[in-house]
């Protein structure tokens, strides 16, 4: 039997009315859900695993795969609207998405945010069913040395994402690299920087920082604005969906977009965050629209939705295929298969093919219902802009705190969150971006962890990491990288000079 033949019976079981119900159940729920900050989909998924007790195995798996495109489009909704990322992976859409909301521009981003998601569920769910088994064989190659390496190369990449100048964003990553070294180090186990908290133990919470720096620090400057601070404006019907210039805008950056996450979900780790990161800095140097980021462009929300989702489905494919979660919401969905006596892995096709075919076909279906579901509720999740501000920012605010608080339920999370809201209210006040901060403080932890662990297996020889082909090719393009933006960053500085003396009155 051809995967084409299979995967129609796999339809024949995921269009029955049971699944369908299930479908939607899972897409409901997993959507609003993750619209709570600080769950995620991992969080979303423990959160509702319970419902699925006492339900057929398949039923219990369309739930899953419900609840894990519900949540990862749902993280989307108040990045757009309130600034508020409930997520490492929602972070980029609160640049262009909040910008075009605070100017009426919400609805376009939400549906374009939608739309995206589709896209790129459906070109990852072509992926698994055309190439699970051989990609998947491709990913495991990767070892501590690439992910290092990919690491760093990120990292160089993605520090100018803010556009400000090198010493500013290098500072800025600086920064978030040091506070990511805070709690017990991975190597000895002594503490580090915790100035003997019990509080920083564990370090500081990713999330925590995010919803701080974004959340908390608008509610400080609405605040700290008062009588002068900008109501959103009234939102007109015709305005809730794209224009055809931005659709035209959105379609090529939703490509790139799904193509990024695909690749990106392949590699183990964070892929979510890492792909939009990356799809933004490729939007803001290629798109036509380029000159408008900062300000709300549509391609710094179709790109990284598109991307963000691309990986969320990419991921299931060594899932499926292998068994094996690259992380954290497909080991938390994988948990959920093992709770009913299903392991995925090599033998999940030939012993239950119709298992595999009908979840891979009922994730199909679920991926239609987001957007059948989400497309027409744009005007209702728009409208809540035209709450005012002494309204909705006290709202912004119990929303980022309870969201803190569900992560560690832990009182001391909570002051951190202000104090980082404190600190992003600052930075935004003296003009620097608290993005390259966010950058470092993701990806150092990574970059530590690689190099300890590579290190460890080349006895602390350097040399290895460029012995590697893969490896020394992301080495030395980060190193090229450095190198161009410096002498663009010369060129900025001194270049003009002659001009500028040349044109002085004499």
């Amino acid at each position: 039997m051809t995967s084409f033949h299979a995967l129609l019976e796999g339809f024949q079981l995921a269009v029955t009315p049971g699944n369908l119900v299930a479908a939607g159940v899972g897409v409901l729920l997993g959507t609003f859900a993750g619209m709570l900050p600080g769950l995620g989909i991992s969080g979303t998924i423990a959160l509702l695993i319970p419902i699925s007790f006492g339900l057929d195995p398949f039923t219990a798996l369309v739930i899953f795969g419900g609840i894990y495109y519900g949540a990862a489009y749902g993280g989307s909704t108040t990045s757009i609207l309130l600034n508020v990322p409930g997520e490492g992976a929602s972070v980029v859409t609160c640049v262009e998405g909040y910008a075009m909301a605070r100017r009426g521009r919400a609805g376009a981003a939400l549906s374009v945010a939608a739309l995206g998601s589709f896209f790129a569920g459906m070109l990852g769910l072509v992926g698994l069913v055309l190439f699970a088994p051989t990609i998947a064989g491709w990913a495991l190659a990767f070892g501590p040395q690439e992910y290092f390496c990919i690491a760093v190369l990120a990292l160089v990449v993605l520090s100018g994402i803010s556009g400000q100048s090198m010493v500013q964003s290098g500072l800025m990553v600086v920064v978030g690299v040091m506070l990511g070294t805070i709690g017990i180090d991975p190597m000895t186990g002594v503490e580090r920087f915790t100035m003997s908290s019990d509080i920083l133990l564990d370090g500081v919470s990713f999330i925590i920082v995010v919803m701080g720096v974004y959340g908390m620090a608008e509610v400080l400057q609405t605040a700290a604005d008062g009588d002068s601070a900008v109501s959103p404006p009234r939102i007109a019907f015709r305005d809730l969906y794209p224009t055809r210039e931005e659709l035209s805008r959105s379609i090529p950056a939703i490509f790139r977009g799904s193509v990024i996450g695909f690749l990106i979900g392949l590699v183990p780790g964070p892929s979510g965050t890492i792909s939009t990161f990356l799809s933004y800095a490729v939007e803001k140097r290629f798109s036509r629209g380029r000159d408008q980021f900062g300000s709300g462009a549509i391609e710094g929300v179709a790109g990284p939705e598109s991307a963000n989702n691309g990986a969320d489905t990419s991921t299931l494919i060594p899932l499926l295929s292998l068994g094996l979660p690259f992380n954290a919401g497909a080991a938390l969905l994988l948990s959920g298969f093992l709770i009913h006596g299903i392991t995925p892995g090599p033998n999940l096709v030939s012993t239950r093919p119709d298992l595999f075919w009908g979840l891979v076909a009922s994730l199909v279906v679920g991926n239609v219902m987001l957007l059948v579901i989400n497309l027409p509720f744009v005007g209702v999740f728009a409208s809540l802009l035209r709450i005012p501000l002494g309204i909705l920012m006290p709202l912004v605010a119990v929303i980022v705190l309870s969201g803190t608080y569900f992560i560690g339920n832990n009182l001391s999370d909570l002051w951190l969150a202000i104090a980082f809201g404190v600190l992003g209210w600052v930075l935004k006040g003296t003009g620097y971006s608290v993005a390259p901060l966010i950058i470092g403080l993701f990806l150092g932890p990574l970059i530590e962890k690689g190099f300890i662990q590579s290190m460890v297996l080349a006895d602390g020889s350097l040399v290895t990491l460029m012995s590697r082909p893969f490896s020394g090719i992301m080495l030395g393009a980060a190193a090229l990288f450095i190198v161009i933006r410096i002498g663009l960053e010369l060129r900025r500085r001194f270049g003009s000079a002659p001009l500028e003396a040349a044109s002085a009155p004499r």
